[in-house]
């Protein structure tokens, strides 16, 4: 994220618990947090859910942020506070929503509901909204990252079975 940013000219600002000497090479800043929402039109999410990310753009981070920002989440949906972005939404402090996960997104992604009443009342409400686009784990359905993605699993597949085909000559060299 911070290559293609910085090909547009972005300024990058990050935050992360170990700086990541590539974008650091990138021109990528470290800031704390308060400062990176403070400061950015456009805050993208990439973090694993921890107890420590659990809601980390809760209501308090919301208000901390730059009035219209871009609010991204592409990692896991528990890593915002669905409620916290909703209100910001409602008050323009979030100019613009992008989700690719949500909080409770079992019952809702991974099946057509096209004729089913959608019961998730918070979902629901995010949908009404012009400024919203929820993608349902699918953002990465591009050519290139499914060409990317059947690559790697074919190269594991190869060195498993190449390990595999050493493994075992070795034990049978060490049985004979």
């Amino acid at each position: 994220m911070a290559r293609i940013l910085s090909g547009f000219g972005c300024r990058v600002l990050a935050y992360d618990l170990r700086p990541n000497r590539s974008c650091e090479a990138l021109g990528v800043h470290y800031a704390s947090l308060d400062e990176l929402f403070a400061a950015s039109d456009l805050v993208t999410l990439h973090c694993p859910l921890t107890p420590q990310t659990r809601h980390l753009v809760d209501h308090a981070a919301v208000a901390r942020m730059r009035p219209g920002v871009m609010l991204i989440n592409t990692s896991r949906g528990a890593v915002i506070d669905t409620r916290a972005v909703l209100d910001g939404l409602k008050t323009d402090a979030i100019g613009s929503l992008g989700l690719d996960v949500y909080e409770e997104e079992a019952d809702l992604f991974f099946e057509d509901l096209s004729n089913s009443v959608i019961r998730d009342d918070v979902f629901a409400r995010l949908l009404t909204f012009p400024n919203v686009l929820i993608t349902g784990h699918q953002a990465f359905f591009t050519r290139e990252a499914l060409t990317s993605i059947a690559e790697t699993t074919i190269a594991n597949i190869t060195a498993f079975q190449v390990a595999g085909r050493a493994q075992h000559e070795v034990s049978v060299e060490v049985i004979a």
